[in-house]
């Protein structure tokens, strides 16, 4: 029984990490769509629509929130709005720690730190937490019990090797476009495949908000 509930959770945690990706996508490219009136991609991944600091975030919701009783609206949305500012921070700051980039700026607003988050976005994560909470919490339990559980562990199983691909190989493109910019030569095959396949042109293309820090 132990070993069902272990399993399960780590189903539903990585379920959470891919809803919270596709939906953290789609926000992006709303909001942008808004703000200049034409869609562009807003990828965190160089295969599909995921966006993972979304998902991370969802993550920790889930990690913090799943297991408690709180149901007050106004002290899921202060948590969530508090978890997702700091995940937000965090990530932007290892982006520009590996890679010498940024994929937001919000120096712009008022009550940013460091231009990594800022109080209106950590508003949208309040936001998001009691939505995920509400709505996507109960489904993914309701989803899991009553869906066919071998049909189910297989299209995870498969979905797990692809973002674990998807995660690894976007990380080794954007580490070799940084040496590239620093004049490093490839140094074997690894190198060699990535700069024929991911290309300079290439990766602005798919990370076009992504900018290196100065």
């Amino acid at each position: 029984m132990k070993d069902k509930n272990v399993k399960k959770e780590l189903t539903i945690l990585f379920w959470v990490f891919i809803i919270g990706s596709i939906a953290g996508f789609i926000f992006e490219v709303t909001v942008v769509f808004f703000q200049k009136g034409h869609f562009e991609l807003r990828q965190g991944l160089i295969y599909g629509p995921f966006i993972p600091v979304y998902g991370i975030g969802a993550m920790c919701y889930y990690i913090v929130l799943s297991k408690t009783k709180i149901k007050n609206k106004i002290q899921i949305f202060l948590i969530t709005m508090i978890l997702g500012g700091i995940t937000e921070y965090l990530c932007s700051l290892i982006q520009e720690k590996a890679f010498g980039t940024i994929s937001w700026d919000y120096s712009y607003l008022p009550f940013n730190i460091n231009g990594r988050t800022s109080l209106l976005h950590c508003i949208y994560w309040g936001i998001g937490g009691v939505l995920y909470i509400t709505y996507i919490d109960p489904f993914l339990n309701k989803m899991i019990d009553k869906t066919n559980i071998k049909a189910f562990d297989l299209i995870t199983i498969i979905l797990s090797i692809f973002i674990i691909f998807d995660i690894s190989i976007s990380w080794m493109a954007a580490d070799r476009q940084t040496e590239r910019k620093n004049n490093i030569e490839p140094e074997n095959r690894l190198d060699i495949f990535l700069d024929k396949n991911y290309p300079d042109e290439y990766m602005n293309r798919i990370f076009n908000n992504k900018k290196d820090v100065c």
